[in-house]
């Protein structure tokens, strides 16, 4: 049987709500009878997307608003 659940990817400090934040993915797991695919990440979103979506503009990709923008890429 496959499994979803949400994981933290990483916490880094956001600028826009002054805080530490947790980005996550959506992980799911492989059936079991296919053991050799490995987990997929299937989204992503931020521990604080929706005190930034509140706000009266785009913020960035990790809160849903602006595809466009990802503050946090390395």
């Amino acid at each position: 049987m496959t499994g979803k659940e949400w994981k933290d990817i990483k916490v880094i400090y956001c600028d826009h709500v002054d805080c530490e934040v947790s980005l996550q993915g959506q992980v799911v797991y492989p059936a079991e009878w296919m053991p050799e695919q490995p987990p997929r990440i299937i989204a992503e979103r931020c521990s604080h997307g929706l005190e930034c979506n509140l706000y009266q503009k785009a913020v960035c990709h990790w809160s849903g608003t602006n595809p466009g923008v990802d503050p946090f890429s390395e």
